[in-house]
C-alpha cells in the first residue's frame, strides 16, 4: 500500500536533485531534462513535490551516464539505461571498434566529472583498439590541449589535469609487458632532458616499444647531466632518447655530455623542445612518438620483417 512502511521495514534513503547532481557531475537542469524526455526521474515523484530520488532511481542515472561518455546519444543511454536495468543482461550500446572521436569526447566528459573509474575504463578501450600511440596521438593529447587551454584561459581545471595525467601514466604503465627476453641485448635509455618534468610521452613510448619486445631503461623526468652520464656508463645502452617538450628545456649542449663508449650508442632527441634548435651531428631528432618508435626498434633490432 503506497505511503505506509511496514513495520521492521527499514526506507530506503533518497537523495534531493542537488546531491544526485552533484554526485554525477552533471547540473541539476539536466536531470529535469533526463525526466522530462526520457522518463528517468524519481519513481515517486507526483506534481507539487520536490524530486527525491532513491537508490534505483540513481542507478538508472548512472547507467544513462556511462552509456554517453562511451559515445551513445542521449536518447540511446536513456533507452539503454530503462532497458539494462530491468533486464541487467542488456549490454551497453558500444561500437565494436570504439571512434577514437568518440572516445575523446567521452575521456574529457569523464575527466571534467572527475569520474576516475570511468577514466580508466575509456583508456583501456582505446589502447585495446588502436594501440598506445593512437590512444595517445588521437584520444589523449586533445583531452589534454582542451583542459590546458581552460586552464590557461580561466585558471581553472588543474585538478581535471592532474587526475587525467595520473590515469594515463596507470593505463601506459599497465600496458607495458613485462619483458624477460627483450629482443636488444643492451637496453634504449628513456630520460626527460634536465629540468624537463614532462614525462608522460616517454611512458607511451616505453609501452609501445616494449609491446615490440624492445627493452628500455626509464629514468623519467628531470635527470640531471651528470646522472645520465652516470646512467650511461653504468648501463651501456644501445640507444639514449632524450625527450623535451618545451622549448627551453632543448638544450643540445646535454647531449655533448653524454660519454663515449666502446660500444657505440646513438642518441636521439625526441619531442617539440628540440624542434627550434641545432642537434649535433650525431644525434637523430624524432618529431613524433610513432616516428620515433619505428627509428629506435630498426636502430637497436634492425626492421622487423
Amino acid at each position: 500500500m503506497l505511503g505506509i512502511t511496514l513495520q521492521g521495514e527499514v526506507p530506503e534513503p533518497s537523495l534531493p536533485v542537488a546531491a544526485v547532481a552533484r554526485r554525477l557531475g552533471v547540473a541539476p537542469a539536466t536531470l529535469r531534462t533526463w525526466d522530462r524526455r526520457y522518463g528517468l526521474g524519481p519513481r515517486d515523484h507526483t506534481t507539487g513535490r520536490h524530486r527525491r530520488y532513491n537508490p534505483d532511481d540513481v542507478a538508472r542515472l548512472e547507467l544513462m551516464q556511462r552509456a554517453l561518455l562511451r559515445g551513445a546519444s542521449p536518447a540511446e543511454a536513456a533507452e539503454y539505461a530503462l532497458k539494462a536495468h530491468a533486464e541487467p543482461e542488456v549490454p551497453a550500446p558500444k561500437k565494436e571498434v570504439p571512434d577514437s572521436s568518440m572516445l575523446a569526447k567521452g575521456l574529457g566528459r569523464a575527466a571534467l566529472a572527475m569520474d576516475t573509474p570511468s577514466v580508466q575504463q575509456l583508456l583501456i578501450e582505446a589502447i585495446e583498439a588502436d594501440g598506445v600511440i593512437a590512444c595517445w596521438d588521437r584520444v589523449v593529447r586533445p583531452v589534454l590541449t582542451a583542459v590546458a587551454g581552460r586552464w590557461a584561459h580561466s585558471g581553472a581545471c588543474v585538478e581535471v589535469e592532474h587526475l587525467l595525467n595520473e590515469c594515463v601514466l596507470a593505463a601506459m604503465i599497465a600496458a607495458t609487458p613485462l619483458l624477460t627476453s627483450a629482443r636488444n641485448p643492451r637496453p634504449v635509455l628513456l630520460s626527460c632532458a634536465p629540468e624537463e618534468r614532462h614525462s608522460l610521452p616517454l611512458y607511451v613510448l616505453r609501452a609501445a616499444l616494449a609491446r615490440r619486445d624492445v627493452g628500455t631503461q626509464m629514468l623519467g623526468a628531470a635527470l640531471p647531466a651528470d646522472a645520465l652520464a652516470a646512467a650511461v656508463r653504468r648501463t651501456a645502452p644501445a640507444a639514449v632518447v632524450l625527450w623535451a617538450q618545451l622549448p627551453r628545456y632543448g638544450d643540445p649542449g646535454v647531449f655533448e655530455q653524454v660519454p663515449r663508449m666502446r660500444q657505440k650508442t646513438r642518441m636521439f632527441g625526441c619531442g617539440p623542445g628540440w624542434a627550434s634548435v641545432q642537434l649535433p651531428g650525431q644525434v637523430q631528432r624524432l618529431d613524433a612518438l610513432a616516428e620515433a618508435v619505428d627509428q629506435i626498434e630498426a636502430v637497436v633490432v634492425g626492421v622487423r620483417k
